[in-house]
C-alpha cells in the first residue's frame, strides 16, 4: 500500500468521524430543545393546574366535596394564620415607632438646650 492510497484511507476516515461528530451534534442539539420546551410545557401545566386549584377554591370551598374539603380547609387555616402573622408584624411596627419616638424627642430637646460655653479665657 502506497503513502498516497494509506493518506486518502485517513482522510476518508476523519471526514466520516467528522460527519459522525456533526450528525450526533445536532442531535443532541435537538435533545436539548426538546427538553428545553417540554420544560416550558410543564411549567404551563403547573401554572394552569394552580390556576384551576384557585377557580375551584372560589367557588367551590364552601361545598367542597370529601376529597377536594380537606385541601380546603387547609386553605382558610393558612389564610387564618396568615392573617395573625400580619396583625402581630403590625404590632411589632407600632411598638419599634413608639419606642423610637421617645429617644427622638430627647434628642430634638438635646440639641435645642443652651449649649454651655468652655472655660478658657480670650487672648
Amino acid at each position: 500500500m502506497s503513502f498516497m492510497d494509506q493518506f486518502d484511507r485517513l482522510r476518508d476516515r476523519a471526514t466520516e468521524l467528522a460527519q459522525t461528530g456533526a450528525a450526533k451534534s445536532r442531535q443532541l442539539a435537538e435533545i436539548a430543545k426538546l427538553k428545553t420546551d417540554n420544560m416550558a410545557e410543564e411549567d404551563a401545566i403547573r401554572r394552569a393546574y394552580i390556576e384551576l386549584g384557585k377557580l375551584y377554591f372560589e367557588q367551590f370551598s364552601d361545598t367542597a366535596e370529601p376529597p377536594f374539603a380537606a385541601p380546603c380547609d387547609r386553605i382558610r387555616a393558612a389564610r387564618v394564620r396568615i392573617a395573625a402573622n400580619d396583625l402581630r408584624i403590625a404590632e411589632l411596627k407600632e411598638e419599634d415607632t413608639a419606642a423610637a419616638e421617645p429617644a427622638a424627642e430627647a434628642a430634638a430637646a438635646s440639641e435645642s438646650a443652651p449649649q454651655a460655653l468652655p472655660d478658657h479665657p480670650q487672648d
